[in-house]
């Protein structure tokens, strides 16, 4: 990515996990992540990663570069990493060393869905399958591992700190915040509260929890029930998610929240804290093929 898109290397990565059908989001709160993101990537040189396609949390990252764009003369480096077999119009993008049009008006009956124009690269991953997510899973994880162990200050052997911003998302998005939480090193996650669902799950935890990571019987049967009807799971069902959640408030040190009424500086200062970013000397290297030359670069594993 840096040899052939001539990147440099960022100083944070910061991984958008959220929704993927489309959600609307309360005005303010939708400015305040919005500028709080675009903040903390521009005055830290930053990469944002995302799942690439033009819907749910995806595309209030989208919103938010297209509005900082019209504005300003700065670049942000957005990295969108999605499914070959789920992008729409994915046959304009075939060639090498082209210039090709890519049309970004979805089709309202298709269930592919097309690239957001608001990001800067792409990465295509591709295992054969045909409107489904998951082949760019394994990928993107690995991708992340590796750049954040490049190390940015040689002298002290740090490496580029990681961070998981969450924006709504449903019972999978608390399996990611869990994984990632048992990282080593773990991954500090930042949620947006008043977003929805996942989101607004893991803040409820994490405001009645204690410093143990532990709830009262009270919290633990409103969570069960808000889990219930968040998700329309069972009762068994509902408890796994439950202990999923319990899980990740076990680190509860490492996870922090933003919410409508907070100035873009704290929101920058919770992507920005000092992690502890440890030195691994077993490193995974990928390996990527160039797709074509196009508007957006692009990437297929």
């Amino acid at each position: 990515m840096v040899k052939d898109w001539q990147l440099e290397l960022p100083t944070l990565l910061i991984s958008v996990h959220g929704g993927l059908q489309n959600f609307d989001l309360q005005p303010k709160l939708k400015q305040v992540f919005g500028k709080g993101l675009i903040k903390a990537a521009v005055t830290t040189g930053a990469w944002i990663f995302t799942g690439g396609v033009s819907t749910g949390v995806i595309r209030h990252v989208g919103d938010a570069l297209k509005d900082h764009s019209s504005k300003s003369r700065g670049k942000v480096c957005a990295i969108g990493i999605a499914p070959w077999g789920i992008v729409e119009n994915k046959e304009d993008l075939i060639g090498r060393d082209v210039t090709r049009p890519y049309q970004t008006m979805s089709n309202p009956l298709s269930k592919l869905s097309v690239l957001n124009n608001s990001h800067s690269h792409f990465i295509l991953a591709d295992n054969g399958t045909h409107g489904k997510y998951g082949a760019e899973v394994r990928l993107r994880r690995q991708l992340e591992k590796h750049i954040s162990l490049q190390k940015i200050n040689t002298r002290l052997g740090h490496g580029v700190p990681l961070v998981c911003l969450i924006l709504e998302g449903g019972p999978n998005v608390i399996s990611i915040v869990l994984e990632s939480l048992r990282e080593e090193p773990p991954v500090p996650v930042v949620v947006c509260d008043g977003s929805g669902r996942a989101s607004d799950i893991i803040s409820f935890a994490h405001k009645y929890s204690e410093e143990d990571g532990l709830v009262n019987d009270s919290v633990r049967d409103q969570l069960l029930v808000t889990i219930q009807k968040t998700f329309n799971y069972n009762r068994n069902q509902a408890q796994q998610i439950y202990l999923m959640v319990m899980e990740c408030m076990k680190k509860r040190e490492l996870v922090s929240k933003i919410k409508d009424g907070m100035s873009r500086k704290q929101i920058k200062d919770n992507f920005v804290q000092d992690f502890s970013i440890c030195d691994v000397s077993d490193r995974t290297f990928l390996k990527f093929k160039i797709l074509n030359s196009s508007k957006k670069a692009l990437l297929l594993l």
